[in-house]
C-alpha cells in the first residue's frame, strides 16, 4: 500500500478515545428475526454490554454501525444515546466497509479509535484499557488485543516474526497446517490511530473470494507501509467465546451471569 502522507500519532499523556461498534449483521445462524446484537445476555442485548464497556474505558463518541434491524438496535439505547452516533451500512460488504461507514462522523477526530464487534458482550473495560495503554506507550498506529486459548479452531490466528512482532492475522480457512497449530487468536479487539485507520481504508481492496472488505487487512497494510503495530495478549480465554448459535448464546449468558454474581459478592471480575 502507498499513501501520500503518513500520520504519526501524538504521544500525549492521554489521547482522546472514540469507538466504532460493528452491529449491522443479521446473524443467520441464530435462527431469529432479531438482529444478532439484540439478543439478550444477562438481561441486556449483547451490544449493550459492548457499549457499556467502551464507555467505562472512556470512549466518546461511540459510533454504532447498524444495518439489519437498524431501528431495533437504535431503540436499545433510546434515552441513553447522548454520546452515541448511529451510521447505517446499507449493504453488508464486510467489516472494513462497515468501519468506513463511520468516516464522516469521525472526520475531525484526532486520537485513538476502538473497532469492536457488537456481538462480544464478555469484553471488559480493563482489557480495553490495557490495549490503549500499549498503543500509547509504543506510539503505535494499531494495537491488537489477543488471547491464547486451548482450542483455536475457527478463529483468526496471530502470526508473529522471530522477534515476536506482528506479521499477520490469518483466518482459519486460509491457514497452513503450521499456522493452524498457533493458539494465539484475534477476538476482534483493535485500537487504531483514527487518522491512520481511515487513510488505509481508502485503499482497502476486497477479498478475492468473498468480494467483501475486511478490517483485519488494515494492520497488515500498515505493517507493509513500515508503521508500528503492537500485539498484546490481554484477553482472558473465557472472554473469547463466539456467539453464532442459540446454544453459544446460552453459554455466554451463563458466564456473564456468574461474573456479575462474583462482582456483587465483592470478588474480582
Amino acid at each position: 500500500m502507498t499513501t501520500s502522507t503518513q500520520h504519526t500519532p501524538k504521544n500525549t499523556d492521554r489521547r482522546p478515545l472514540a469507538a466504532i461498534i460493528l452491529a449491522a449483521g443479521k446473524g443467520t445462524r441464530m435462527k431469529s428475526d432479531l438482529p444478532k446484537v439484540a439478543h439478550l445476555v444477562a438481561d441486556h442485548p449483547m451490544v449493550w454490554w459492548v457499549v457499556k464497556a467502551v464507555r467505562e474505558a472512556g470512549a466518546n463518541p461511540v459510533v454504532v454501525v447498524v444495518g439489519y434491524g437498524a431501528d431495533v438496535v437504535r431503540d436499545i439505547f433510546k434515552g441513553d444515546d447522548a454520546d452515541l452516533r448511529f451510521v447505517t451500512q446499507h449493504e453488508q460488504l464486510g467489516t472494513g466497509h462497515a468501519t468506513d461507514c463511520a468516516r464522516d462522523v469521525l472526520a475531525d477526530f484526532e486520537g485513538d479509535v476502538l473497532v469492536l464487534a457488537g456481538d462480544g458482550p464478555l469484553i471488559r473495560p480493563s482489557t480495553i484499557r490495557t490495549m490503549c495503554a500499549r498503543q500509547h506507550d509504543a506510539g503505535a498506529v494499531a494495537t491488537l488485543a489477543t488471547s491464547v486459548i486451548d482450542d483455536p479452531t475457527g478463529y483468526g490466528r496471530i502470526v508473529r516474526d522471530a522477534d515476536g512482532g506482528f506479521v499477520a492475522i490469518v483466518e482459519q480457512k486460509n491457514a497452513t497446517e503450521e499456522q493452524k497449530a498457533i493458539r494465539e487468536v484475534y477476538p476482534s479487539y483493535a485500537c487504531f490511530d483514527n487518522v491512520s485507520l481511515f487513510e488505509c481504508l481508502r485503499t482497502l481492496t476486497p477479498n478475492e473470494v468473498t468480494g467483501e472488505y475486511y478490517v483485519t487487512d488494515v494492520p497488515m497494510m500498515m505493517r507493509a507501509d513500515g508503521r508500528r503495530i503492537e500485539v498484546v495478549d490481554a484477553v482472558p480465554p473465557e472472554d473469547v467465546l463466539s456467539i453464532n448459535t442459540l446454544e453459544q448464546l446460552a453459554d455466554v449468558d451463563a458466564i456473564l451471569r456468574e461474573r456479575l454474581e462474583t462482582q456483587l459478592a465483592g470478588g474480582c471480575a
